[in-house]
């Protein structure tokens, strides 16, 4: 049997993460020494080595990137351990962790702000990523909820949509589609267009539509970023397909227009998605049932009802 400690898994962590004994110990408050006999002692009691030090570089071990899994698993039912002791003690507290792909930045702020405005003694963290790390984060039991568009596949997620989506097509002010009406699928992929990477949500989105109406998916630059791009557009080098949560102060400051195009707004939904299995905490519980019910109320209106520029 394992002989081990909360601190050595703790400090374990921190040097993980950092993978420096010195950055660690600086984050704990120890001494280099203390960090580095901690994990010392704690690779005798596994038997195996955690981490390799290659000159300068130090790197994780397949028994280390092990240990790690583990040691986050531990530590996520600790705090799910505290919250539910401290919820029996008739306290409102909690910590909360959320995680949300980069298009949902634009207004998962506004709705946490209003929810801790209501739950002021409840911790909040929030992850901004994109959507592969965002489904990472809830596998490995980092983050309680997530926020996407598009949930992950299979059974062991749960995911509920909680506020629509409107797609549009953007362009920049002075494009000549800006004067045009009931835009067709043909014209449109005569343009060139800024898209996201592939695997992202808006991309499928993309893809199916011109797949559908049988039309190769058109010139395009990838952009990694929803920022890149909207910049990318108003500088005129093409067309976007892109949430419209994402453009609401372009539109009023005019940089950007919504182009009138047939079968658009394509309508989506957001989702909020946790591990089936994941027993949630009083915090989560509630974050949860608040963006069910509230958030469509909550987020700006003029953000997802202007479907298009009269």
């Amino acid at each position: 049997m394992l002989h081990l400690t909360i601190r050595q898994l703790r400090i374990f962590d921190a040097v993980a993460r950092h993978l420096s004994h010195s950055r660690a110990a600086k984050e704990l408050y120890l001494s280099q020494p203390a960090v580095s006999m901690q994990i010392k002692q704690l690779e005798q009691s596994v038997g195996l080595s955690l981490f390799d030090q290659v000159g300068k570089q130090m790197h994780l071990t397949e028994a280390g990137q092990e240990m790690l899994y583990y040691t986050r698993s531990i530590a996520r039912q600790l705090e799910e351990m505290d919250a539910m002791l401290s919820e029996m003690k008739g306290l409102e507290y909690g910590r909360l962790n959320i995680s949300a792909v980069s298009t949902a930045s634009y207004f998962i702020a506004q709705l946490l702000a209003k929810f801790i405005q209501q739950h002021p003694k409840i911790k909040v963290s929030l992850n901004v990523a994109n959507r592969d790390a965002v489904i990472k984060l809830l596998a490995d039991n980092s983050a309680d909820l997530a926020i996407m568009g598009q949930p992950p596949e299979g059974t062991d997620m749960l995911s509920q949509p909680f506020m629509q989506n409107p797609l549009v097509v953007i362009a920049a002010h002075n494009h000549p589609l800006t004067k045009v009406r009931n835009i067709k699928p043909n014209q449109l992929a005569q343009e060139t267009f800024l898209l996201r990477e592939q695997g992202s949500g808006t991309r499928d989105v993309v893809e199916r539509y011109f797949a559908s109406h049988h039309l190769k998916l058109p010139t395009h630059m990838e952009m990694d970023t929803n920022e890149a791009i909207k910049q990318s557009v108003q500088a005129g080098m093409g067309l976007g397909i892109i949430s419209m949560h994402c453009i609401e102060l372009e539109l009023e400051i005019k940089r950007l227009q919504v182009l009138d195009v047939e079968h658009f707004p394509i309508m989506r939904h957001w989702h909020v998605v946790h591990r089936r299995n994941k027993r949630l905490s009083t915090a989560a519980n509630a974050f949860n049932q608040f963006l069910l019910n509230d958030a469509e109320s909550q987020v700006s209106p003029t953000t997802g009802k202007r479907s298009r520029t009269k």
